[in-house]
């Protein structure tokens, strides 16, 4: 995509144009394949008449480039081939050249092009460098409004064994674990070991601030730790070991801020894996191919989905979210509810539960991102 393909570049924030919105996406982290596939759905859903739309991409090596407004370019292949950002785009920065914050392109052989202010940031990027306050600090710096949490609850929902913390001094219930660092299980492997066999078993093995069930593995005997937690360590030097909810149902809730004030909740759903894996991995949620059940809204008795929903607005308001989070429970077979994590940019490709699930509640999918760009512009940078 060149500038003549995109937005006319202005000097300066017209007040009578559309409101820019910069969707960017991709990313370092190892996600950065469904962020792509999110960023497709999220263009696709905005009113090019109600608002000039911008795709920013972030390439894996963090060079932020100017994307191609064709959102059929960053779907999964037939194949299962995954998209990623193109590396020879070009080259896009925000930096305050008139009154606002400007979108700067620069191209081989031509001069850095001020396309004018962005008005908001819609960051669907996903894992670290992006869904963990990376980004958002850095737009707090540069002023610009953006979609979804601010920098500490960002950090914290990232960070599954924070979250386990902050849960849990807000008295929601949640799955014993162990945080296992890649320096400390080098220092002492025996100590680490020990300390996770008290938990018992069967464990996951997790990155703590990974997504999409990447670097995740089953653990049903001990002389499986060290390869399960070398798996977690490619993608993060800190990782929990969680003790498996068995036999519990994976129920997930919405909650979305309201343009009036405070929060509403969608009707729960249900992840059921019907087909040969052992829970809900990176194939089941985004391989059309794969055998899994989604039952939107979940079949659930009534005081079992009124308290989904109660702890699943607490659980927002326990880590500061804003905009949007998607909590995710295990209902145990003895009834009770525990909270397995919360996710402040959750999915929004064709397959995800976040959109569906507000589907389900009387909120199309262009409402969904149209409420959350307005809750954002309606939102200021810095402390609130």
């Amino acid at each position: 995509m060149t500038p003549q393909d995109g937005p006319t570049p202005t000097d300066g924030p017209d007040p009578s144009r559309r409101p820019r919105v910069a969707v960017v996406f991709g990313g370092r982290s190892s996600e950065h394949a469904i962020s792509c596939v999110t960023a497709a759905s999220v263009i696709g859903a905005l009113d090019p008449a109600h608002y000039d739309v911008v795709p920013v991409g972030i390439t894996r090596d963090g060079r932020w480039v100017l994307e191609s407004a064709d959102p059929e370019r960053m779907r999964i292949g037939g194949r299962g081939e995954l998209p990623a950002v193109d590396d020879d785009a070009d080259s896009v920065a925000l930096a305050r050249v008139t009154h606002g914050t400007d979108l700067v392109v620069t191209a081989a052989g031509r001069p850095p092009q001020v396309w004018g202010e962005v008005d908001v940031v819609f960051p669907v990027l996903h894992g670290p460098w992006g869904e963990d306050g990376t980004i958002q600090g850095m737009l707090e710096m540069a002023g610009v409004r953006y979609v979804g949490a601010g920098v500490l609850a960002s950090a914290v929902s990232m960070d599954k064994a924070y979250m386990k913390v902050v849960l849990s001094a807000a008295g929601l219930p949640v799955m014993p674990s162990v945080t296992v660092t890649a320096r400390g299980w080098a220092a002492d492997a025996a100590g680490v070991t020990a300390e996770v066999a008290a938990l018992g078993l069967p464990l996951f093995v997790k990155p703590a601030r990974g997504g999409s069930s990447i670097g995740i593995s089953k653990v049903r005997d001990l002389a499986a730790l060290p390869d399960a937690l070398e798996a977690a360590f490619a993608h993060d030097p800190k990782v929990l070991v969680e003790v498996s909810a068995e036999g519990a149902r994976e129920v997930e809730c919405g909650v979305l801020e309201s343009l009036a004030g405070g929060v509403e909740t969608s009707v729960p759903a249900e992840i059921r894996i019907t087909g040969d894996h052992d829970f809900y991995d990176f194939d089941a949620k985004y391989l059309p191919e794969e055998a899994t059940a989604l039952d939107v809204p979940a079949d659930l008795p009534e005081d079992v989905v009124a308290q989904v929903r109660a702890l699943a607005a607490r659980a927002f308001d326990a880590v500061g979210a804003e905009g949007l989070a998607r909590v995710d429970f295990f209902l145990r077979p003895d009834g009770s509810l525990v909270v397995n994590e919360l996710n402040t940019m959750p999915g929004f490709t064709p397959l995800s539960m976040f959109p569906r699930m507000w589907e389900a509640t009387g909120l199309p999918y262009p409402a969904l991102v149209d409420r959350l760009v307005r809750l954002a512009l309606a939102r200021d940078t810095g402390l609130r």
